[in-house]
C-alpha cells in the first residue's frame, strides 16, 4: 500500500517520505498518553529501542497530544529525542486506516481484565487524558514511501510482536 507521505512532517521537520527513503521507519501510532495499555506500548518500545537502532530502523511515534507534552512522556520512558508527530485531529491516523474502537474493543471483559493485570505489575496510569480516547492504535513499517508490514490492533489491550516488526525490516533491508 502506497501512503501520501511526502506533505507529513515530524518534530525534526523531515517528512515522512524523506526518512522512509533513507531507511526503514517503524511508525507506532499510539493512543491517548492516560490510557495504560499506550503507557505499556512505550515501555516495551523503550526496552527495544537499542535493537531499533542497532538495525538502522528509524523509530518514528505519532500522537494526539502537543509536542511539548508528548516529549515529557517519551522522556519519562527513557526515548528522549525520539522522532515523533503531533496529530490532534487524527487525520494521519485515518490515513492510515485507524480507526475509531467499537464499546467491544474499548471496553471488553478481556480489554479489563489485562489492564488490571497492568496495573498489578505497576505500568503507571493517570487520568490526564490527552487524545482521542476512542482512537485504536497500530504500528508499520515504511520503507521507499511504501507500508511492507502492520499491526493493526483488534482491541485496545492487544500487544504487538515487536520482535517480528523488527524482523521485517532487516528482512527488507537485504
Amino acid at each position: 500500500m502506497l501512503i501520501d507521505i511526502q506533505n507529513v512532517f515530524t518534530n525534526t521537520h523531515e517528512s515522512l517520505e524523506e526518512l522512509s527513503n533513507k531507511k526503514p521507519v517503524m511508525i507506532v501510532f499510539l493512543r491517548h498518553f492516560g490510557c495504560i495499555f499506550c503507557r505499556e506500548a512505550l515501555d516495551d518500545i523503550s526496552d527495544k529501542r537499542q535493537e531499533i537502532i542497532d538495525n538502522k530502523i528509524e523509530l518514528i511515534f505519532v500522537h494526539m497530544a502537543a509536542n511539548d507534552v508528548a516529549e515529557k512522556f517519551f522522556e519519562e520512558y527513557g526515548l528522549k529525542d525520539v522522532i515523533h508527530i503531533s496529530d490532534p485531529t487524527c487525520q494521519l491516523y485515518a490515513h492510515f486506516g485507524l480507526t475509531k474502537g467499537s464499546f467491544g474493543q474499548l471496553f471488553g471483559l478481556s480489554i479489563w481484565m489485562r489492564g488490571f493485570e497492568l496495573k498489578k505489575k505497576g505500568i503507571s496510569y493517570s487520568v490526564d487524558q490527552i487524545g482521542d480516547s476512542f482512537q485504536m492504535p497500530g504500528i508499520f513499517i515504511l520503507k521507499e514511501g511504501k507500508v511492507i508490514q502492520s499491526y493493526i490492533h483488534k482491541n485496545i489491550s492487544d500487544k504487538p510482536d515487536y520482535d517480528n516488526m523488527i524482523q521485517s525490516c532487516v528482512d527488507n533491508s537485504q
